[in-house]
């Protein structure tokens, strides 16, 4: 198999981390790391190859987790009414939050009405509100989105 095909093979895995070891390296006493995250390379001596490899992971899950964190909150807007819901996820897309205390009928209209539109997810705690669909009280805070 070729390096290109090894590369695209874990890459596609999701190996966050690539070593590069060949016969010029290991004259050398190194091994060349790749980030996938950044696309980064550093050739490391063969005896820090570990504890770099255990830094490189832990700034490679914190860089991953804080992209995650950033795209989530910069896709996330609250809606208040069913036609603001509506709009957002026409005009802008992503993650809508809004109080919700409807039925499954409710929720299939919502799906229905707005090409797609479902609960994605009911957020923990005592986030409560007045329902943006049916005007109830005591609605809980809802994530809704689109499935593309």
């Amino acid at each position: 198999m070729r390096p290109a095909d090894r590369f695209f093979t874990h890459l596609q895995k999701g190996v966050p981390l690539r070593l590069e070891l060949g016969e010029k390296d290991l004259a050398a006493g190194t091994v060349r790391l790749v980030r996938r995250d950044t696309g980064d390379k550093r050739d490391v001596k063969l005896e820090n190859v570990i504890p770099t490899v255990k830094q490189l992971l832990d700034d490679i899950q914190s860089n991953l987790f804080t992209r995650a964190k950033n795209f989530r909150d910069e896709n996330t807007h609250d809606a208040k009414s069913y036609d603001e819901l509506k709009e957002i996820l026409d005009k802008q897309g992503g993650f809508v939050k809004a109080y919700f205390a409807g039925t499954p009928e409710d929720e299939k209209r919502i799906k229905d009405k707005t090409g797609g539109a479902t609960p994605r997810c009911i957020l923990p705690g005592e986030n409560r509100g007045k329902c943006f669909l049916t005007g109830k009280d005591n609605a809980r805070l809802t994530i809704f989105a689109k499935a593309y």
